[in-house]
Formats: C-alpha cells, sequence, structure tokens
C-alpha cells in the first residue's frame, strides 16, 4: 500500500522530531522509528485500528504520547496527523 502524508502530519512530526532532539540527541530518531512502526502495522492491517470518526482511524504511537490519525482509501494510506495526546482533543484533525 502507499502511504501519502499531508503538509499537516509532516509538520507534525518534524515538530515532534526536533522536540525530542531538544530533549536528548536521538530521541527524535526513536521518535521516527515509532512512527515508522506504526505506519508498517497501519498498512499491514489498516481496518484493526479504532474509528474515531467518520472514517478517521486513530493509532498509538508506542514509547510517545501520540496518536497517528489515518484514512485508508483503495490503495492508499493518508496520514492525515500526528496528534500529541497531551493536546486538547477538539484540536484532532
Amino acid at each position: 500500500m502507499n502511504v501519502r502524508y499531508t503538509d499537516r502530519s509532516k509538520g507534525d512530526i518534524e515538530v515532534a522530531f526536533e522536540w525530542y532532539e531538544k530533549q536528548r540527541k536521538g530521541l527524535g530518531f526513536d521518535f521516527l522509528d515509532c512512527v515508522e512502526i506504526s505506519i508498517k502495522s497501519i498498512c499491514t492491517f489498516p481496518e484493526m485500528y479504532q474509528i474515531h470518526y467518520s472514517d478517521f482511524r486513530g493509532c498509538a504511537i508506542r514509547r510517545f504520547p501520540f496518536s497517528i490519525f489515518y484514512t485508508s482509501e483503495e490503495e492508499e494510506i493518508i496520514i492525515h496527523s500526528v496528534f500529541n495526546n497531551r493536546q486538547d482533543p477538539e484540536k484532532r484533525p
């Protein structure tokens, strides 16, 4: 399956990466690794994760307080947001 990232999701990942790298060198790369593992799981089992609203599903990222919100199209997974779960839930995509 192809994966497409929205501009919002790319920005979410960049901000989180930079913040974790400032906390400890290499932690940002650990975050990216966990995001990649979650996305591979989403691609393998796109229907496995809970629907949060409409067609949007959410997958919690292991070790970090983030969730990936995505939709599954015919031959594509669209990553809409990599959401910091400590934010106000009203800000979800």
